[in-house]
């Protein structure tokens, strides 16, 4: 079978900014990372096989100069040592990986050594499972690129008609490359038609948080941080201070820039008990990725007013597995209270016709600080019970201390 991941740069603009942070402040940390499938899917016989050919080939992909000229000339705050010294130099390495699958078909994954490196895993394991998975079951025998073509633009006409400001962030779950290129090709032109009728009046179109078709079609490229940082950061300074820890070293590393803040790793009480407003101050907005989003924008909203901020000056990003009609029910809520913007995952990229797309994530469950010390769990708790990982006991103790 050929290889589903082609370029280095087919992953996310948050791999690489957490990579550099990571690179800053925990250069010899390790981390174990385990995959999760949230509809407990029975693959088929044989798929763990499957998927360790493919994530072999990785071992083979490799940062070209064209990507490197794009990341220097696009990501002023990573320096150009980085890219063009360290990602030449960084090789997936396959030996990181643990594949296996039981006699009812469930995976086992994991993902072990340094955190620079394991933290490139993610996205590929995610993307290449979903591709794979939808061509066993056939779904790409059936898909027809015309009428997905056509169901991407009405979508598109729908959320630029709606006034809502928005980019693609569907690349983990996605039905396949080819797919997500379409659908990113579609919301293109359905922006600059709705752009041209309206004379303006519309919808923005934010670009993608997907590197390689940021450079391959023009567009801006969307990403700051993942949960990652402050679930690690909770086993160095415990849960009520991860935030405010990881905010901090998260603006020395980048200076003010690429400064929305990922909030709701363990709640929103603990974040916005210990928010000063040096740090709202420095950051541009926080993304809202779990909990009743009208309930979230009311506590941000307060808790800026409370700091003396008004907060029109700050953004609030949405992406919490929302469909069109939700995000336009936000955006009318937003008016007035903050300014508003969306990132839209699989509703994009795996919303085909007679497809069932997959809920599967790649987390953190442990790590340590340097190879000579103890291994600790890492958890994440979220506003939302079903986003609740890892290790159980943990998890039920940080509830209790936080009187969830």
């Amino acid at each position: 079978m050929k290889p589903i991941i082609n370029h280095f740069t087919d992953n996310d603009l948050y791999t690489f900014t957490c990579m550099y942070y990571i690179l800053q402040k925990y250069p010899r940390a390790e981390t174990e990372y385990c995959f999760f499938d949230r509809h407990q899917t029975r693959y088929p016989a044989g798929f763990d096989h499957l998927l360790r050919e493919q994530l072999a080939h990785m071992a083979e992909v490799t940062i070209t100069d064209e990507e490197c000229a794009f990341m220097t000339r696009t990501f002023p705050f990573l320096p150009y040592w980085y890219i063009n010294v360290f990602l030449r130099g960084y090789r997936f390495n396959p030996s990181e990986l643990t594949i296996s699958q039981d006699p009812e078909g469930h995976l086992d994954i994991r993902v072990k050594g340094k955190w620079w490196s394991t933290i490139m895993w993610e996205m590929p394991i995610l993307s290449t499972i979903s591709e794979l998975m939808h061509t066993l079951n056939g779904d790409t025998l059936r898909y027809d690129a015309e009428t997905e073509y056509e169901k991407s633009l009405q979508k598109g006409r729908r959320i630029w008609q709606g006034g809502l400001t928005l980019g693609d962030m569907g690349t983990r779950r996605r039905f396949s490359f080819d797919h997500q290129e379409r659908v990113i090709d579609a919301l293109i032109q359905s922006y600059a038609e709705v752009k041209e009728a309206t004379h303006g009046q519309c919808g923005r179109f934010t670009g993608t948080s997907n590197v390689y078709f940021a450079m391959k079609k023009g567009l801006p490229c969307l990403g700051t941080m993942s949960h990652q940082c402050i679930s690690f950061e909770e086993i160095v300074s415990g849960v009520f201070e991860c935030n405010y820890n990881v905010m901090s070293k998260w603006s020395e590393v980048y200076d003010g820039n690429v400064g929305i803040f990922l909030y709701d790793c363990f709640g929103d009480h603990v974040f916005f008990s210990n928010l000063s407003k040096r740090m709202a101050m420095t950051f541009s907005g926080l993304r809202i990725d779990s909990g009743v989003e009208e309930e979230q924008v009311d506590l941000i909203v307060a808790k800026y007013k409370q700091l003396g901020i008004d907060p029109m000056t700050k953004q609030a990003v949405f992406s919490n597995g929302l469909d069109i009609d939700r995000a336009i029910e936000i955006h009318r809520y937003c008016q007035g209270k903050i300014t508003d913007s969306y990132g839209v995952g699989t509703y994009l990229t795996c919303d085909v016709t007679d497809c069932k797309p997959m809920n599967i994530v790649v987390k953190l469950v442990r790590g340590r600080i340097t190879e000579s010390r103890e291994w600790h769990p890492c958890v994440k708790l979220s506003c939302d019970k079903g986003k609740t990982l890892g290790d159980s006991q943990k998890c039920s103790y940080l509830l209790s201390v936080l009187g969830q």
